[in-house]
Protein backbone atom coordinates (compact mmCIF):
# COMPACT_ATOMS: atom_id res chain seq x y z
CA UNK A 1 0.00 0.00 0.00
CA UNK A 2 2.77 2.28 0.69
CA UNK A 3 4.43 1.98 -2.66
CA UNK A 4 1.05 2.55 -4.20
CA UNK A 5 0.45 5.63 -2.24
CA UNK A 6 3.66 6.36 -3.33
CA UNK A 7 3.39 6.06 -7.10
CA UNK A 8 0.04 8.09 -7.16
CA UNK A 9 2.48 11.25 -5.88
CA UNK A 10 1.79 10.84 -1.80
CA UNK A 11 4.71 11.56 0.82
CA UNK A 12 5.25 9.67 3.93
CA UNK A 13 2.84 7.51 3.44
CA UNK A 14 2.33 5.03 6.67
CA UNK A 15 -0.44 2.51 7.18
CA UNK A 16 -2.35 0.87 10.18
CA UNK A 17 -3.72 -2.29 10.48
CA UNK A 18 -4.46 -4.66 7.78
CA UNK A 19 -7.74 -3.27 6.78
CA UNK A 20 -6.72 -0.52 3.98
CA UNK A 21 -6.15 2.42 6.30
CA UNK A 22 -3.01 4.32 4.94
CA UNK A 23 -2.51 8.31 6.29
CA UNK A 24 0.34 10.61 3.69
CA UNK A 25 0.87 13.83 3.15
CA UNK A 26 -0.67 15.53 -0.09
CA UNK A 27 -1.47 18.94 -1.77
CA UNK A 28 -4.42 17.69 -3.87
CA UNK A 29 -7.99 17.82 -3.42
CA UNK A 30 -9.42 15.21 -2.02
CA UNK A 31 -11.88 13.97 -5.48
CA UNK A 32 -7.71 14.35 -7.12
CA UNK A 33 -6.66 12.35 -4.26
CA UNK A 34 -10.04 9.50 -4.78
CA UNK A 35 -9.07 9.68 -8.73
CA UNK A 36 -5.52 8.54 -7.93
CA UNK A 37 -6.09 6.02 -5.87
CA UNK A 38 -8.62 4.50 -7.15
CA UNK A 39 -6.47 4.29 -10.49
CA UNK A 40 -3.94 2.66 -8.88
CA UNK A 41 -5.89 0.56 -6.75
CA UNK A 42 -8.16 -0.55 -10.12
CA UNK A 43 -4.34 -1.78 -11.65
CA UNK A 44 -3.25 -3.44 -8.70
CA UNK A 45 -6.18 -5.59 -7.94
CA UNK A 46 -7.57 -5.59 -11.57
CA UNK A 47 -11.15 -4.83 -10.60
CA UNK A 48 -12.55 -1.67 -9.07
CA UNK A 49 -11.90 -0.58 -5.51
CA UNK A 50 -13.26 2.37 -3.81
CA UNK A 51 -12.04 4.99 -2.03
CA UNK A 52 -13.06 7.11 0.94
CA UNK A 53 -11.04 10.49 1.66
CA UNK A 54 -10.87 12.40 4.88
CA UNK A 55 -8.18 14.79 5.58
CA UNK A 56 -6.79 14.87 8.84
CA UNK A 57 -9.17 17.45 10.65
CA UNK A 58 -11.97 15.19 9.41
CA UNK A 59 -10.97 12.51 11.20
CA UNK A 60 -10.17 14.40 14.34
CA UNK A 61 -13.98 15.48 14.10
CA UNK A 62 -15.27 12.62 13.75
CA UNK A 63 -13.34 10.86 16.58
CA UNK A 64 -14.82 14.47 18.74
CA UNK A 65 -18.40 13.76 17.73
CA UNK A 66 -19.03 10.14 18.26
CA UNK A 67 -22.57 9.97 19.59
CA UNK A 68 -21.42 6.89 21.86
CA UNK A 69 -18.42 8.26 23.80
CA UNK A 70 -19.29 6.40 27.11
CA UNK A 71 -19.40 2.97 25.13
CA UNK A 72 -16.24 0.70 24.03
CA UNK A 73 -14.29 2.14 21.41
CA UNK A 74 -14.36 -1.59 19.66
CA UNK A 75 -18.57 -1.58 19.63
CA UNK A 76 -18.55 1.84 18.49
CA UNK A 77 -17.92 2.69 14.23
CA UNK A 78 -18.17 5.16 12.00
CA UNK A 79 -19.42 3.73 8.36
CA UNK A 80 -17.58 6.40 6.58
CA UNK A 81 -19.80 7.80 3.09
CA UNK A 82 -18.97 9.78 0.50
CA UNK A 83 -21.65 11.96 0.76
CA UNK A 84 -24.02 13.34 3.72
CA UNK A 85 -26.36 10.29 4.38
CA UNK A 86 -29.79 11.95 3.65
CA UNK A 87 -32.31 12.56 6.64
CA UNK A 88 -33.80 9.84 5.99
CA UNK A 89 -30.79 7.14 5.94
CA UNK A 90 -32.01 5.35 9.17
CA UNK A 91 -35.37 4.64 8.41
CA UNK A 92 -34.27 1.68 5.75
CA UNK A 93 -32.33 -0.04 8.77
CA UNK A 94 -33.05 -3.82 8.76
CA UNK A 95 -32.42 -6.28 11.86
CA UNK A 96 -32.11 -3.95 14.38
CA UNK A 97 -32.01 -5.59 17.75
CA UNK A 98 -29.81 -3.52 20.33
CA UNK A 99 -27.62 -1.23 18.01
CA UNK A 100 -27.87 2.37 18.33
CA UNK A 101 -27.41 5.03 15.36
CA UNK A 102 -26.83 8.33 14.49
CA UNK A 103 -26.08 10.20 11.62
CA UNK A 104 -23.18 12.45 11.12
CA UNK A 105 -21.70 15.14 8.60
CA UNK A 106 -20.85 12.00 6.28
CA UNK A 107 -20.90 8.90 8.35
CA UNK A 108 -23.34 6.75 10.20
CA UNK A 109 -22.30 5.89 13.70
CA UNK A 110 -23.44 2.63 14.89
CA UNK A 111 -22.92 1.37 18.65
CA UNK A 112 -23.27 -2.58 18.52
CA UNK A 113 -24.53 -3.54 21.92
CA UNK A 114 -23.41 -6.88 21.71
CA UNK A 115 -21.21 -6.90 19.31
CA UNK A 116 -20.94 -6.33 15.51
CA UNK A 117 -19.49 -9.88 14.90
CA UNK A 118 -23.08 -11.70 15.28
CA UNK A 119 -25.29 -8.40 14.37
CA UNK A 120 -27.80 -8.74 11.34
CA UNK A 121 -28.04 -5.25 11.32
CA UNK A 122 -28.40 -3.79 7.39
CA UNK A 123 -27.89 0.08 6.54
CA UNK A 124 -28.66 0.75 2.96
CA UNK A 125 -27.44 4.25 3.15
CA UNK A 126 -24.23 2.65 4.20
CA UNK A 127 -23.60 -0.16 1.38
CA UNK A 128 -20.74 2.11 -0.40
CA UNK A 129 -19.05 3.18 2.62
CA UNK A 130 -16.34 1.77 4.83
CA UNK A 131 -16.80 1.02 8.58
CA UNK A 132 -13.87 1.61 11.39
CA UNK A 133 -14.37 1.20 15.67
CA UNK A 134 -13.38 4.17 17.26
CA UNK A 135 -10.06 2.53 18.50
CA UNK A 136 -8.52 2.56 15.07
CA UNK A 137 -10.18 5.89 14.64
CA UNK A 138 -8.48 7.47 17.50
CA UNK A 139 -5.22 6.17 16.11
CA UNK A 140 -5.99 7.12 12.38
CA UNK A 141 -6.17 10.46 13.83
CA UNK A 142 -3.46 10.78 15.57
CA UNK A 143 -1.68 9.43 12.44
CA UNK A 144 -3.29 11.41 10.54
CA UNK A 145 -2.88 14.51 12.70
CA UNK A 146 1.11 13.99 12.75
CA UNK A 147 1.73 14.11 9.42
CA UNK A 148 -0.99 16.91 8.32
CA UNK A 149 -2.45 14.71 6.24
CA UNK A 150 -5.02 13.38 4.24
CA UNK A 151 -6.46 10.05 5.42
CA UNK A 152 -7.51 7.55 2.98
CA UNK A 153 -9.64 4.25 3.40
CA UNK A 154 -10.19 1.66 0.43
CA UNK A 155 -12.53 -0.99 0.11
CA UNK A 156 -13.39 -3.66 -2.59
CA UNK A 157 -16.52 -3.13 -4.10
CA UNK A 158 -18.21 -6.31 -5.25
Amino acid sequence: MQRLCEAAGFLSPRTYIASGNVVFQSAKTEAQVKAALEAELAVYASKPVGVVVRAAAEMAAVLAENPFPQMPGNRTVAYFLDRKPSADALQTVANRTGEQLRLGLREIYVYYADGIGDSKLKIPAAKNGTARNMNTIAKLAEMAGSLESRLEHFQIKR
